[in-house]
């Protein structure tokens, strides 16, 4: 029943990259990546009325509509677009990822992960409030993620290995989507310039400069609830500054290398998303 086939969604936390992710992936030619819509804020009522009464007498229940409704809309967009691959993110659907499984069956996650320090630091420096309540409103977010990684078949991405190599890993992720690399996606502001618009995902001068940008790094905030959800992603509990220290995935298995500042390490921060 559903139009859209195989929409790539990227699951992500607040403060991830995911603005620019979806920037790299909506400069190739194959795909389009709009600015995000939280689809899971979007609603369908069901006052008591004869229209409501027949819809439940079909079997249709509000999230069932609504479920219609986002796949139309973002058909919709797709076709507008002339493109063949859609790209959806909105850090604040992760919440609801369930949901997203359930209206898209066959969908390609894409789980963007980034250092839960510096997830945090970039919210308090978008705030102006401690690293702590930055902590502990996006938990949930990040938890989010760890569920719908541990369910769900998919790739993932990390920000400081995204912005140490971005060739490699915007490779990798082609290959993963099943899509021809494109060299000029790095460029993506060269390729297909886009406006961002002030609280659609992230606006900073970072995201305005068209590329892929190091970020900054993020020192020990002394935080254990930054070091247990550190734990879950399988991060260091602190950004070591002296020299790489093992990533491990404990998902997957496997161990990579996260960047020091000797690499130029890349694990900062902004307003939503690049630094």
């Amino acid at each position: 029943m559903r139009l859209l086939n195989q929409p790539v969604i990227i699951a992500c936390a607040p403060r991830s990259g995911s603005t620019m992710l979806r920037a790299v992936l909506g400069s190739h030619s194959l795909v389009h990546a709009p600015h995000e819509i939280t689809l899971t804020g979007i609603s369908v009522a069901a006052p008591p009325t004869t229209a409501t009464l027949g819809m439940r007498a079909l079997g249709w229940k509000p999230p069932d509509l609504e479920s219609l409704l986002w796949d139309r809309l973002l058909h919709a967009e797709l076709q507008r677009s002339g493109k063949q691959v859609l790209v959806h993110k909105s850090p604040l659907d992760v919440l609801h990822w369930q949901r997203m499984a359930d209206c898209w069956p066959d969908a390609r996650w894409v789980f963007l992960l980034r250092h839960p320090a510096a997830i945090a630091a970039s919210w308090s420096r978008a705030t102006h409030l401690p690293p702590a309540a930055g902590a502990e409103r996006l938990a949930r977010f990040m938890r989010a993620v760890t569920a719908a990684r541990a369910a769900l078949p998919g790739t993932t991405v990390r920000y400081e290995e995204l912005t140490a190599d971005p060739q490699d890993q915007v490779r990798r992720l082609c290959a993963e989507l099943g899509l021809p690399y494109e060299p000029s996606m790095l460029e993506y502001g060269d390729n297909h310039p886009q406006r961002w618009r002030r609280g659609l995902g992230d606006w900073s001068e970072k995201i305005h400069s068209g590329r892929v940008l190091p970020g900054r790094v993020i020192a020990d905030l002394g935080l254990p609830l930054v070091d247990e959800l550190a734990a879950e992603w399988g991060y260091p509990r602190q950004m070591r500054s002296t020299h790489s220290v093992a990533i491990s995935d404990t998902t997957a298995g496997n161990v990579a290398r996260m960047p020091s500042t000797e690499d130029g390490a890349k694990s900062g921060l902004s307003p939503s998303g690049q630094s």
